[in-house]
């Protein structure tokens, strides 16, 4: 499991939103800490701070795709200067006892994908995993994720690490199938799992039985989100927990026939009254919609 990313400026800073962020409860172990950012001293001081919360992983991302934060050469920015990447990552492996693991892209654009040299080059700095999202930063989420060259990494002959794919992963057969025919050693699940944290035990049910758990009920889906609010709620606060958590929450029931009006009720309420209000409307108007997947 690994935390949300965490800016290494704000944390630094104090900023509380980040620091917030470190939070670690024994359940979740092992747990790594995601940092990301582009200034070397920043960098590090934010490893050594995370170092003191007693993480089992320190993550950099250098994959994320958005301007807010590739503008500052930081997430899947970085890689339009692959040296320097190289040179943060080896610092930050010297500055700490934690295992270090970096998760980035392809490329920055389609005639920049180096990802097998980098990752190589990644590797001989000591890291000791990579994760690899099979889309350029260009590429953002749209089209197809290439699993060709997550392949090539792992099938490079030099690369000792393990290497995890990423991309459109959305059903336990695709899991099976990109294992089998590009030899990762896992898979990350992100956009997936919103909505629906079921995935991760559908996924490791499948691959043990090859056959497929029953989808979660209605009432199941309702009872989750409403758990999901809560957990947030109590530990960010009603405002912040309600506004990041809002795209969960309105995904829970996505596929329920005749939804669209109670979606828009969830994710435009401001407080938690509100909401519980509308989770009380949606159960009393599809009570007896149980057996909707």
């Amino acid at each position: 499991m690994y935390t949300e990313f965490i800016s290494s400026e704000g944390l630094i800073r104090d900023a509380a939103k980040s620091v917030l962020k470190l939070d670690i409860y024994e359940y979740e172990r092992p747990v790594g800490i995601q940092i990301f950012g582009s200034e070397m001293e920043s960098m590090l001081e934010a490893t050594r701070t995370i170092e003191n919360t007693n993480p089992d992983i320190l993550d950099i991302n250098f994959g994320c795709p958005v301007k807010k934060v590739t503008c500052k050469g930081a997430g899947a920015g970085i890689l339009q200067d692959i040296p320097k990447m190289v040179r943060l990552t080896e610092a930050i492996v010297k500055e700490t006892k934690l295992p270090v693991t970096v998760k980035t892209r392809l490329g920055w654009d389609d005639s920049t994908k180096f990802i097998v040299d980098t990752a190589e080059r990644l590797q001989d700095v000591g890291i000791k995993a990579i994760s690899i999202h099979g889309r350029t930063r260009k590429q953002m989420y749209k089209g197809e994720a290439d699993w060709s060259l997550i392949g090539d990494v792992k099938n490079n002959a030099r690369m000792f690490i393990p290497v995890f794919g990423n991309g459109d992963i959305d059903s336990p057969e695709k899991v099976v199938d990109m294992r089998a025919k590009y030899g990762v050693d896992g898979v990350m699940i992100g956009r997936a799992s919103i909505g629906y944290p079921w995935v991760f035990n559908e996924i490791k049910h499948f691959m043990k039985t090859g056959e497929h758990l029953a989808e979660p009920t209605f009432m199941e889906r309702l009872n989750m989100a409403k758990r999901h609010v809560d957990l947030a709620v109590k530990w960010k606060g009603e405002r912040l927990g309600l506004v990041e958590t809002r795209r969960h929450y309105g995904n829970y029931f996505k596929g329920i026939p005749n939804f669209k009006e109670f979606r828009i009720k969830l994710v435009t309420s401001d407080t938690q009254q509100e909401l519980n209000d509308a989770f009380t409307e949606i159960e009393n108007h599809f009570s007896t919609a149980s057996s909707f997947a």
